[in-house]
């Protein structure tokens, strides 16, 4: 099977008993279980606000990890987070061999974020819109059909 870059976000149970070193230290040993190479694993940020509830819990503790594994085994690890008691959800995505070298360097620096834009500063606007210029103010149509009926 083909050897491939995969991300995965875990959500963990931010319970005052569960600190980032026992969750590094569980996604670690399930990915050491089924011989991945670890290039990246890292707390992303504090414990976080979730959107809604997940199992009673409203904080979860996000965890980072970038790793190359055998395709066939993401199926066996997925299964392994899922059964884990710490793990709230989590998800795992293939990354593109374009993005390989982006993702190493963001991933491997410890006071950057996950998600960083990359935006060279002489690249023309995309699609001929300058974000940074003025924009004309909005017309409101519903006082103009007020106005017509006056």
């Amino acid at each position: 099977m083909p050897v491939n870059f995969y991300e995965t976000m875990i959500i963990f149970d931010s319970a005052p008993g569960n600190t980032a070193d026992a969750a590094k230290a569980n996604v670690v040993s399930i990915l050491e279980k089924h011989q991945v190479e670890i290039l990246a694993a890292r707390k992303w940020g504090d414990d976080r606000k979730l959107a809604y509830a997940i199992d009673k819990q409203k904080k979860g503790q996000y965890y980072l990890t970038f790793y190359k594994a055998d395709s066939s085994k993401i199926d066996a690890i997925e299964l392994d987070l899922k059964l884990s008691e710490y793990v709230l959800r989590y998800m795992t995505q293939r990354i593109p061999t374009k993005w390989i070298e982006e993702f190493t360097t963001v991933a491997q620096d410890p006071n950057g974020t996950a998600c960083q834009i990359m935006r060279d500063e002489e690249q023309t606007p995309m699609m001929g819109i300058d974000f940074d210029s003025e924009m004309p103010p909005r017309r409101n149509r519903r006082s103009e059909e007020h106005a017509d009926k006056m």
